[in-house]
């Protein structure tokens, strides 16, 4: 992944990154180099750490003071709350590289936004800016750049002092049945990533791009 990025445990998770990038998502000069194995290998374990940041039974939020595009967008939708810096991209733009958005982050993003504006953003493969995502609900609140992460804890810490089991449980009603439906297709959905990441014209784009692998 690029960019970096910091969890912080007491109760709850707040998922922070750089002033620059939360994250540009996938390393694609890493991974343009390997075969099909060594990829599904990387895949599934990128798939097992966004399941489990979605189901984890705490409370999650991201504090988006960087770009979070691509797999860094990946990682913001699997925590339940997204607190955005003004300006900063975030989206999906897979579709421009000639691979689909992986199945369980199509479940999540459908989740959040609905299926209708999760379609349109997943066909479109535009970035949107903080303002933007927060009018269709991809972002939950805009707060100036040096406030971000201080938000953040504060939105974590108004539910850690609540019973656990009680969070667990409703949290529960959202994120099992995006885990059912994930669990039962993604051997199948993900070998449908794959034929396109390594299909030649993706290859292309893909190679092309990371030549160019820096901030939107």
């Amino acid at each position: 992944m690029g960019g970096p990025f910091t969890l912080t445990f007491w109760g709850g998770v707040v998922l922070a990154g750089g002033q620059k990038l939360f994250s540009m998502g996938f390393d694609l000069p890493s991974l343009v180099q390997l075969d099909r194995p060594g990829f599904l290998h990387f895949f599934q374990a990128f798939n097992a750490v966004t399941l489990q940041l979605f189901s984890l039974p705490l409370p999650t939020c991201c504090a988006i003071t960087g770009h979070a595009v691509a797999g860094g967008c990946i990682l913001a939708m699997a925590c339940d709350w997204r607190i955005a810096a003004p300006g900063k991209k975030i989206g999906l733009n897979e579709i421009k590289l000639g691979i689909p958005v992986p199945f369980l982050s199509d479940l999540i993003l459908q989740e959040i936004v609905g299926s209708r504006t999760a379609l349109s953003l997943a066909y479109g493969g535009e970035f949107l800016t903080a303002e933007e995502a927060a009018g269709i609900g991809l972002v939950d609140e805009q707060v100036e750049q040096g406030a971000v992460e201080a938000r953040a804890f504060a939105r974590v810490k108004g539910l850690v002092d609540h019973p656990a089991g009680a969070f667990a449980a409703i949290k529960a009603y959202r994120v099992e049945p995006v885990q059912q439906v994930y669990l039962m297709e993604h051997e199948a959905r993900n070998q449908v990533f794959l034929d396109c990441w390594f299909s030649q014209a993706s290859q292309a784009k893909l190679r092309e791009a990371a030549e160019k692998f820096q901030a939107p």
